[in-house]
């Protein structure tokens, strides 16, 4: 009789707790909270060239082809080399493949492959001028982008900007619902990079004439926008 009691009263004491947690949970419900969002742009000058140059052989023989493959981006890497220099004109092998090639009967009649060579970094002058000693190769791709110095330049500008209006339109909320001000709950941080136009660009050069031997590769870079976004919710009060 003594345990049933006492079940009871456990039981009891159980349910009252469980309702004094679900009152406090109801109380510490958020109220008057916004969720809004800003962002900030900085426009800036891409600095970055990316240069791709390739060739594509194909035979009868596997191992003749990619002998031919090879010995086309060793001298690339030979005449690249010369000029390269750490951020200026960074030197680097792109994709290298070979492939069969099937007849109508379903049969490997042949192998063809591609080797690509790219170039990078900051000096136009200087990359494209080596893209145009290389004669094994032609130019296939030409891309921009911003340098990792040029990025951090801007950023926390952009980002100043994005918190500014953040605070400036939560501010304007809070007033525009009737209270006098707001204090921040969370926020999430984040940045990206926003090229306008067509990049990269795909350049239709795979065979050089004797013309445009050694002649540096006409090159213009564009903008690029630099964004932050900042999200997140404020109580008003």
């Amino acid at each position: 009789m003594k345990n049933a009691i006492r079940l009871i009263a456990a039981s009891a004491f159980a349910v009252c707790a469980g309702a004094a947690f679900s009152q406090n949970s109801l109380a510490a419900e958020p109220r008057n909270v916004v969720q809004l969002s800003a962002s900030g742009t900085v426009e800036v000058q891409q600095d970055l060239l990316v240069l791709a140059l390739s060739t594509s052989k194909e035979g009868a023989d596997a191992a003749a082809t990619q002998a031919q493959l090879k010995q086309a981006l060793d001298a690339a890497l030979t005449e690249a080399k010369r000029n390269a220099q750490p951020g200026q004109l960074d030197v680097r092998t792109g994709p290298f493949g070979l492939y069969p090639r099937y007849g109508k009967d379903g049969k490997i009649n042949g192998w063809q492959g591609r080797a690509e060579l790219v170039l990078e970094g900051r000096d136009f002058a200087r990359i494209t001028a080596t893209a145009g000693k290389i004669q094994t190769m032609a130019v296939s791709q030409v891309g921009f982008a911003l340098s990792r110095e040029a990025r951090a330049q801007v950023q926390s500008e952009a980002q100043t900007q994005a918190i500014e209006q953040f605070k400036a339109r939560a501010a304007e909320l809070s007033r525009g619902f009737g209270f006098a001000s707001y204090s921040l709950r969370e926020v999430s941080v984040n940045s990206n990079e926003m090229t306008p136009g067509p990049r990269p660009r795909a350049i239709a050069m795979e065979a050089k004439s004797a013309a445009f031997a050694d002649a540096p590769v006409p090159v213009e870079a564009g903008k690029a926008q630099v964004v932050v976004n900042v999200s997140g919710s404020v109580q008003m009060r």
